[in-house]
């Protein structure tokens, strides 16, 4: 029997996704070869990349003048292949920091040049998400970044910050939200996400980038760190995450085939509705995050004391509530539901929380 994963990465993929990879695995397409197996170089993989990219355009609704990558070494190696690209020497970039990978991107970015902290919320523990008036960009950004949702503090922009001053481009880490909820890609320069959320396994990153940004990134980088290489290559410079891609794309015909990206906001907000609906009448247990601030795919909550918390977990586990364990920088508890997560699973956990907190009354 299944269970119902609340792991916030790798996460839940969709049901009918896994069942056609277990076939693709062992003949792809009846081609006599493996999704595994199959050369990056041959015909069938270069039809399956066009494939998916058509796929990015046509769910995500990507104009042509956005160039679609797929690259490797998760979202984390975003966060030093932005400034290198684009932090020229005597620049200065912007950061909204609201959480822990908000805080990781700037520190790195740290290392490569100068950065402005256009806002923070970390006096709070990152419980908020800024207000547009507490956005500060400096005089003259080559770039704004933020992320548009905090995994671990389980907080979410509503809506992107404000633009930067000056045409600057905004950068948005998107790695727990991209395509769960319509995306006006024109607001931005870049935006990019590890696939191990939304969009399918962990090891492989979709990159959406507005291609006069990419040509404005420096050529003396390394060939495997210039975004230039990957767009002019169609993300083939070298052997891709070929299997990576293969689901990518099954995840995103699923979404098409599910009622796209409009039906996964409105599975989004019933999931989360389900359960923010029962921590605010709840006597035990309290959200982490402020009410206009609450993330849809990663709910973070604690109960009154350490004990009932680790009694808690024990019991969700037995009963296939997995990986409902907070991070230790926040403690409690994380359920994390992301698009392929069922609603049945979401009421599963509203019913133990109920029968949790009439047990301890």
């Amino acid at each position: 029997m299944r269970k119902f994963n609340f792991s916030s990465g790798p996460s839940v993929l969709p049901e009918p996704v896994l069942r056609k990879a277990q076939v693709a695995v062992w003949d792809w397409d009846d081609t006599g070869i493996g999704i595994l197996e199959h050369s990056h170089r041959g015909p069938e993989f270069t039809a399956l990349c066009e494939r998916a990219e058509r796929l990015v355009r046509e769910v995500g609704d990507v104009p042509d003048e956005y160039a679609i990558l797929f690259l490797q070494g998760g979202a984390s190696a975003q966060f030093h292949m932005v400034p290198m690209n684009f932090l020229a020497a005597g620049a200065t970039a912007d950061y909204c920091v609201t959480g822990t990978w908000g805080q990781k991107a700037i520190g790195e970015a740290k290392k490569l040049g100068q950065v402005h902290v256009a806002c923070s919320s970390e006096a709070s523990n990152f419980a908020a998400i800024p207000s547009a008036d507490e956005v500060h960009w400096s005089s003259a950004p080559v770039y704004g970044h933020f992320t548009s949702n905090e995994t671990i503090h389980g907080v979410q922009w509503a809506a992107p910050p404000p633009p930067p001053p000056g045409g600057a481009p905004l950068i948005c880490d998107a790695s727990s939200d991209l395509f769960s909820r319509p995306l006006e890609i024109s607001r931005y320069g870049m935006v990019y996400a590890g696939a191990q959320k939304n969009l399918g396994p962990s090891g492989t990153v979709l990159a959406l980038a507005r291609k006069d940004l990419i040509e404005r990134g420096s050529r003396a980088l390394p060939t495997m760190l210039q975004y230039r290489t990957w767009a002019s290559d169609h993300s083939l410079y070298n052997t891709p995450p070929t299997f990576g891609i293969y689901l990518v794309a099954e995840v995103l015909e699923w979404v098409r085939a599910e009622g796209g990206i409009a039906a996964m906001q409105a599975r989004a907000v019933e999931r989360a509705s389900l359960v923010y609906d029962f921590l605010d009448q709840s006597r035990l247990f309290h959200g982490h995050a402020r009410a206009d601030s609450r993330s849809l795919m990663n709910i973070t909550f604690r109960a009154t004391t350490p004990a009932l918390e680790a009694e808690f977990l024990a019991g969700a586990d037995a009963l296939g509530l997995a990986n409902l364990k907070g991070h230790r920088s926040v403690g409690g508890m994380r359920a994390s539901m992301y698009n392929a997560f069922p609603v049945a699973g979401a009421r599963a956990l509203v019913e133990y929380l109920d029968e949790f907190e009439r047990a301890h009354r």
